[in-house]
């Protein structure tokens, strides 16, 4: 990421999309203003900033995560298809411009430093069985074979990224402040809380299912 601990970036602000640190997010890029952003950040080291919209305040939010353009392509008409993937958080410093596009100083964040590395992992190992338990109920409520990935992180705060990244349903608020939370044990509680409830009406609808076979959830 560079030397630098606060550098400008570009940022690309995104309703209902936050981006996580080793995510791969796709993007069509068809707006002039971004069109302009893609040719400056290409030109320079591919670096731009994902960070969440609010349409209804229209304010942009303080954390976002830096996105790196692993794959582009440009069509005769000058919109782009570009893949991108995750990379530090940043905390907004500054507003340096909005046109023709947002710029801002930004600084790097990372997680604080753990002091109980075993109830960490305790913890970890805790939320990686709710994960795990969640798959195989969704599996059998919906009679489908679900697995989880075989290159599930085992760092705790790799793993709490990529729980935070799929969440299910609308859920950009939620993801917002887990990106925001600079504690891997409290960010790997909040979302262990929320596998935890999800498993618990999970088991109530299969044992549901089970014992009255012929009854349709709706």
């Amino acid at each position: 990421m560079g030397e630098l601990s606060v550098r400008e970036l570009p940022l690309f602000p995104l309703p209902e999309v936050v981006l996580f640190p080793k995510e791969v997010l796709p993007l069509h890029i068809f707006e002039s203003r971004y069109r302009i952003m893609l040719q400056s950040v290409l030109e320079t080291d591919s670096m731009f900033g994902v960070i969440k919209w609010d349409s209804s305040t229209k304010n942009i939010a303080n954390v976002g995560c830096c996105a790196q353009i692993i794959k582009h392509h440009t069509a005769e008409d000058g919109r782009s298809n570009i893949i991108t993937l995750g990379q530090q958080r940043f905390q907004v410093l500054e507003i340096i411009r909005s046109t023709p596009f947002y710029s801002a100083m930004v600084s790097w964040i990372s997680d604080d430093n753990v002091d109980n590395l075993q109830k960490l992992d305790s913890l970890k190992d805790s939320v990686k069985e709710a994960l795990s338990d969640v798959i195989n109920l969704t599996g059998k409520l919906t009679n489908t074979q679900k697995n989880l990935p075989d290159k599930l992180p085992n760092n705790p705060m790799e793993l709490s990224f990529w729980i935070g990244a799929h969440l299910g349903g609308p859920v950009a608020e939620e993801q917002q402040r887990l990106l925001e939370e600079r504690n891997t044990y409290t960010r790997l509680q909040r979302e262990y809380q929320m596998l935890d409830n999800t498993r618990k009406q999970l088991a109530a609808r299969t044992a549901l299912k089970e014992s009255f076979p012929d009854i349709k959830e709706n």
